[in-house]
């Protein structure tokens, strides 16, 4: 027993399933199944890590529950035949198998299809905006009839069967999101005017048909959940109080536990929230419909850390928790928290790089930007090395603290050099309170670096330091760009880094230059503190190469301040007292007494160039040294790399 996290981690029950802690893996889509939905190989290694990890139950990501319209997105899993169930069988004993119950998800996408195929269905033709924008009118959802609407509550009950049949110990329907459930459940997206459209309780038809249909299946005391949106934050959706009206007629059907979460697609920051936003970010909701619904709830978005799971639990806030992206972080979040070891948990950052952007968007696997092992199960283990060798690393950043991290693991002899402090450009990054999130994240790689043993050597390294290693590892950073344009040396001239430093200090009229996410935020994080802000963006757009989750959140915050934004205008000078840039229009001066120049970095090739005239001394470079890029990329690096010297 946990003394840090006590009531996280005692006995729970949902229904007559009994748990051995308040912690649930929370289902997510991870584009690891078979292109027909059944099971992979991938998916049972994967799925074996997160049950390994000490969590108490496993829910399963979302199973589609028809081959018509109800499939979401690429190698999507299936639970819409009887040919799927053999694969879920093998999916269900593994998990309980590997010391965690199990139980799945089931979901029909409606109006949200990432594949953009048709049919496209939902309650109303309302598309989904972002799929409109990526597919045009094909986006436009066929308008379901009384008929097909009982298809589906049909094809839940089956679904729900097959889950049972394969071994499962537990259903969860998806009713939240703005997947189907919510599309008629919210008036944002439920235009109808017959028996599912209009009144709560005719919006609310389509749910208590499923779970009616379900039960008649499953019979009534197999463990039955759903999860709901506290409000899916649209201005003409549905608030919190239509929600508990919902969650009280579900519990009187048979629903044994609810599962809060939040938002739908159009406004997925609520959903997914990025490190910008509150953490435990829709605890609220589930807060509130406890007080109202006598089952457990289960409180998930944004729980990042231990500390604020044992909150919520100790305080009644929720009864169980779900973590998604922290445990795709980090697995073994669970043990490390019940065995009293919350500094070894590598910390989700709520970055949405690795999981929602490459997956959603971009049709990979899942992976996570602090773990690259997510996803690569089985193929990027770490193994005693085949030869030991002493190494040096030269940069104490996200990509050489990784590294080191990896080749000690692995046996190697590892010496890290560093002439400022441990952390690099996370330092800088964790700055401005909307990023706190980094900070935790600098702490757990500075703590394992110290619990391995490995030598920090606080000087820069140079040639006569390094000729005697087996191996060097530079791990430099980027420099800053700079445009060598007229004025640019003018003392009122300072970097972003040395604004968020504390190394020079700014005026009341501020001009950054640079629109990327380094500009963005140093722009930000001085018109929050009420500066007069303007951003100046030479391309059409800011935040071009951001998460789309950052891209809104950003938007909203900026949208708080008087920071004012021009995008197509380019820097042609510095003067005393103002700058002059070149748009469409010709030349235009703005006033300003201070200019942050945040253009970006270039590599820092010089010290292995150096070094590869040592004979005999293998040289690599990893990071923002060979192409500034982010952190994804760091923690990537530095991890493959650790595992291939």
């Amino acid at each position: 027993m946990s003394r840090m996290f006590p009531n996280l981690f005692s006995e729970g029950s949902i229904g007559k399933l009994k748990i051995k802690n308040r912690i649930l893996k929370a289902p997510q889509s991870t584009g690891m199944s078979n292109m027909d939905g059944t099971v992979s190989d991938r998916l049972i290694r994967y799925y074996t890590e997160q049950a390994r990890g000490g969590v108490g139950l496993v829910v399963v990501e979302y199973a589609y529950v028809d081959d018509i319209a109800s499939k979401s997105a690429h190698c999507h899993l299936g639970i819409s035949n009887n040919e799927h169930i053999p694969g879920l069988a093998w999916l269900a004993e593994t998990i309980m198998d590997n010391g965690a119950r199990a139980g799945i998800q089931i979901e029909h996408c409606g109006r949200q299809k990432f594949l953009g195929t048709p049919p496209i269905v939902a309650p109303s033709a309302m598309p989904w905006p972002a799929l409109y924008d990526r597919v045009g009118l094909d986006a436009v959802p066929h308008e379901l009839s009384i008929s097909e609407i009982q298809d589906i509550v049909e094809a839940f009950g089956d679904a729900a069967q097959r889950a049972v049949s394969a071994g499962f110990e537990l259903v969860e329907i998806h009713g939240a999101h703005g997947y189907l459930l919510t599309n008629f459940f919210s008036p944002h997206t439920n235009k109808r005017t017959d028996w599912y459209g209009g009144s709560l309780e005719n919006r609310m038809r389509i749910y208590i048909e499923i779970v009616r249909n379900i039960r008649k299946k499953i019979g009534p005391d197999f463990p039955l959940t759903i999860r709901l949106s506290g409000t899916d934050y649209e201005p003409d959706g549905f608030p919190i109080e239509d929600t508990i009206v919902l969650s009280k007629v579900l519990k009187d059907e048979g629903i044994d536990a609810i599962h809060v979460s939040g938002g739908d697609h159009h406004t997925m920051i609520h959903q997914v929230s990025p490190m910008s936003m509150s953490i435990c970010h829709n605890t609220w909701a589930a807060e509130v419909i406890k007080k109202e619904v006598d089952i457990p709830i289960i409180a998930s978005g944004s729980i990042t850390l231990p500390e604020y799971a044992e909150e919520i639990i100790s305080t009644g806030k929720a009864d169980f928790v779900g973590l998604g992206r922290p445990l795709w972080a980090d697995p073994y979040w669970p043990q490390k928290a019940m065995e009293d070891r919350p500094e070894d948990i590598r910390p989700c950052i709520r970055c949405n790089e690795g999981c929602l952007e490459r997956s959603f968007f971009r049709f990979k696997a899942v992976t996570c930007a602090v773990n690259p092992k997510i996803s690569r199960e089985g193929q990027l283990e770490i193994t005693p090395a085949e030869k030991v060798k002493k190494i040096a690393v030269v940069g104490g950043g996200p990509a050489g603290m990784e590294f080191a991290r990896v080749a000690k693991l692995r046996g190697h002899e590892v010496t890290l050099y560093e002439k400022d402090r441990l952390g690099g450009a996370l330092n800088e990054a964790a700055v401005p309170e909307f990023k706190a999130d980094i900070r935790p994240l600098t702490k757990s790689l500075i703590t394992q670096v110290e619990k391995l043993g490995i030598p920090v050597i606080n000087k820069e390294a140079d040639i006569e330091d390094l000729k005697d290693f087996d191996a060097v590892v530079v791990a430099v950073g980027g420099a800053e760009l700079e445009l060598n344009l007229p004025g640019e040396e003018m003392d009122h001239v300072i970097s972003a880094l040395d604004v968020l430093n504390n190394h020079k200090e700014v005026g009341d009229k501020i001009v950054v230059i640079g629109g990327g996410l380094v500009g963005t935020e140093t722009a930000l994080y001085l018109a929050e503190s009420g500066k007069s802000v303007i951003l100046v963006e030479m391309q059409d757009a800011i935040m071009k190469d951001v998460a789309v989750t950052d891209q809104i959140a950003y938007g909203e915050r900026i949208a708080q301040t008087q920071m004012e934004i021009l995008v197509g205008h380019k820097l042609v000078e510095i003067k005393e007292n103002s700058i002059v840039v070149e748009h469409a229009g010709g030349l235009k001066e703005i006033e300003a007494d201070t200019v942050i120049m945040a253009v970006g970095f270039r590599p820092q090739p010089q010290l292995e160039e150096k070094l590869k005239s040592v004979d005999g001394l293998e040289v690599y470079s990893i990071g923002d040294c060979i192409k500034p890029a982010k952190i994804f990329d760091a923690f990537h690096a530095g991890y493959k790399l650790g595992l291939r010297i």
